[in-house]
């Protein structure tokens, strides 16, 4: 299970209780570095953030420490330009197999395809919930067994749009944010 040539793989505390994924190197950066959401204007503003929540040891590095935290792709081939569909297709694979790793409670898809994707695979509102997530920035989606915190795309993100993401992830944090997962269980 590889891709051919570069890719830029998930990155972070395997342990984490907060995953986030966003499209793919040619749109969130890390081709250079090969690590999520870094030498880009949308990792220097994702990373700021996770690093004002405790996430990160810095407000950016190409190399960041990460604690509660995996950073991934849908899309880990880094391509010049768009991945086509059939590659988004083929590649989902490597999230799949991350999410399944990592086990995260919250999920954090930065971008509409990211959220699409969530909401496809990881709850069942699909079809009762707005997939843009210029309408859902921020909101909290029940999924099956994952909280999903729809963002935006950094880099058209307001001072508000980024005040808003960081208002939820605190009081996720200052909660029970961990969700019952796989857990089956007989009363009585």
């Amino acid at each position: 299970m590889a891709i051919d040539g570069p890719a830029v793989y998930g990155y972070g505390d395997a342990n984490a209780d907060f995953h986030v994924f966003g499209d793919s190197p040619a749109r969130h950066g890390g081709a250079e570095t090969g690590v999520p959401f870094t030498d880009s204007e949308a990792g220097r503003r994702v990373q700021s953030l996770l690093h004002e929540l405790g996430f990160l040891n810095r407000p950016y590095s190409d190399e960041p420490t990460l604690s509660n935290l995996y950073l991934s792709y849908i899309h880990p081939g880094a391509s010049d330009g768009e991945p086509t569909p059939e590659s988004y297709a083929d590649q989902e694979r490597f999230l799949d197999a991350e999410l399944r790793a990592i086990n995260a409670h919250i999920l954090l898809p930065i971008g509409d395809r990211a959220f699409e994707y969530a909401l496809e695979h990881h709850t069942s509102v699909r079809e009762k919930t707005d997939s843009r997530t210029s309408a859902m920035h921020a909101t909290p989606v029940r999924g099956r067994g994952f909280l999903v915190v729809p963002v935006t795309e950094p880099t058209e993100w307001t001072d508000a749009d980024r005040e808003t993401l960081a208002a939820t992830l605190r009081e996720l944090l200052d909660g029970d944010y961990r969700q019952t997962k796989g857990v089956a269980t007989r009363i009585g």
